[in-house]
Order: structure tokens, then C-alpha cells, then sequence
């Protein structure tokens, strides 16, 4: 059997993060900047791509306006997933956090924006690969997802450590960002709101990956305990709402 992941031309750059992992920070400040702009390069080139939305398959993100509906959403699609977690009271181990999205433009974007995606030609990008996650969500779903994935350390908040937010590579990376695609006052309150989101629908779908595809129900269980609520309770701590606070109040130049 021949299966096709992905094909594209070969990317220009160097690939100087290939040995870290997904949720690892930028070298430096400089590198956050120059994904923050290309991420928006690649938000205005999507403008206008009308396709809809991708269904439901193993290891693919999807945004949700809600933590329930996000829940409800992969129960109704997802049997493996429905099996696992009736044995849970999932409804009160999760925060029911919402957001408002009717004012949000549907946008194709990339999904799962970090630096080992990304080739690089100094502090710029050469290039954008692993559009695996890609699916109509939103712009600011995507950026809060950039953030997500290399500005909090969640490797250290699982064994047990603060997670080190960099705070500087938000910073830059919101700058670059909105050097080439302004972020109006809306943009960033709706950003901090979707950031404790973001992960949901795409732990969801790896829980049936590991229990559909990879038969590793110990996985499954990691995923659900330490990724999913591990983050969402963290975001109801003091360090996990100050990103936020940071990200809605911050100027950016």
C-alpha cells in the first residue's frame, strides 16, 4: 500500500529545527518575528479560497466556539472517542469556556504553525511545510495556535515545573504579524480568548488516532489527562490568564 502524506515542491531554506520538538521556542526573539510575518503573508494569500471545511478524520484540528461544543462536536463523528469517554464525566472535568466567533472571517490556514514547520533563510522564512492540520478556521484561531504551539513550555508544566512563557517571543511574533496584517483591538480580545481553545478539537482527534489507528489506549489516556485538561486547567491558573491579559492589553507596533 502507498500512502501519500504530503507532496510539494522542494522548500528553500535551511531546516535548522528539525531535532526539536513541535512545542519548543523560537532560537531567539528575531526567528518569532519573521514566522509572525510570514504567518500573515500566508493569511492574506488565503483570503478569497473558499473550500469548505474538512470532515472528521484522525489528526486533524478543528476550532469550536466552546469546550462542550468541541466535545459534542468529535463525540457525534468519532465512536472510538464516544467509547472512551463514556466512562468520564468529561462535562465536569472541562471548563465550559466559550467565545464569541460571529464576527470572525472564515479563513484557510495552516494549523499547525511552529518553527521545526517552518525553513529558514536567516531570521526569515524560505519556506512553509507539514500543512497536514490545514482547515477553514480563522485567522486569529491560527495565530493563537502559533502561540500555543512555542511561547509556553508545556513540557515542563507536565513534569511538574512552571511552563516559561516567553513572553518576548509572543511579542515578536504578534509583531511581525501585525507589521504585515494590523491587529485591530478586536483581533487581540478575540485572540486571548481563543488561546485556551485552540488545542481542544486537535487533542480530541489525536485521542482517536491513538485508539482508532495506533491501538495505544495508554496515549489516548496521556492525551486526554495531560494535554487536554492539563492545559485547560492551567489557563484557570493566575500564570495561566496572565498570557492572556498580556496578549489583550499589549500594544503592538
Amino acid at each position: 500500500m502507498l500512502f501519500v502524506y504530503e507532496v510539494q515542491a522542494v522548500g528553500v531554506g535551511e531546516d535548522r529545527y528539525r531535532a526539536d520538538f513541535s512545542w519548543s521556542p523560537y532560537r531567539d526573539s528575531a526567528d518569532a518575528e519573521g514566522a509572525g510575518v510570514t504567518l500573515a503573508r500566508l493569511h492574506l494569500a488565503a483570503e478569497g479560497f473558499d473550500a469548505p471545511a474538512r470532515a472528521a478524520r484522525p489528526l486533524v484540528a478543528s476550532m469550536h466556539a466552546g469546550v462542550h461544543e468541541a466535545f459534542e462536536w468529535h463525540l457525534a463523528r468519532r465512536p472510538a472517542v464516544a467509547e472512551f469517554l463514556a466512562a468520564r464525566d468529561w462535562r465536569a472535568e472541562t471548563p465550559d469556556l466559550r467565545v464569541d466567533l460571529a464576527g470572525a472571517a472564515p479563513l484557510w490556514t495552516h494549523g499547525d504553525w511552529h518553527a521545526t514547520n517552518l525553513l529558514w533563510r536567516g531570521h526569515r522564512v524560505g519556506s512553509v511545510i507539514d500543512f497536514g492540520l490545514a482547515d477553514r478556521t480563522t485567522a486569529m484561531f491560527d495565530l493563537a495556535t502559533a502561540i500555543e504551539r512555542s511561547a509556553i513550555d508545556w513540557l515542563s508544566l507536565r513534569a511538574g515545573g512552571p511552563p516559561h512563557v516567553r513572553y518576548d517571543q509572543i511579542t515578536a511574533l504578534l509583531g511581525g504579524y501585525h507589521a504585515v496584517r494590523p491587529l485591530a483591538i478586536a483581533d487581540r480580545a478575540l485572540l486571548a480568548e481563543l488561546l485556551p481553545l485552540v488545542h481542544v478539537g486537535y487533542e480530541l482527534s489525536e485521542i482517536d488516532y491513538f485508539l482508532s489507528a495506533a491501538c495505544q489506549p495508554r496515549n489516548a489516556e496521556i492525551a486526554y489527562q495531560d494535554w487536554l485538561l492539563g492545559h485547560l486547567h492551567w489557563y484557570e491558573t493566575p500564570s495561566g490568564r496572565a498570557p492572556l491579559t498580556r496578549i489583550r492589553d499589549a500594544s503592538v507596533r
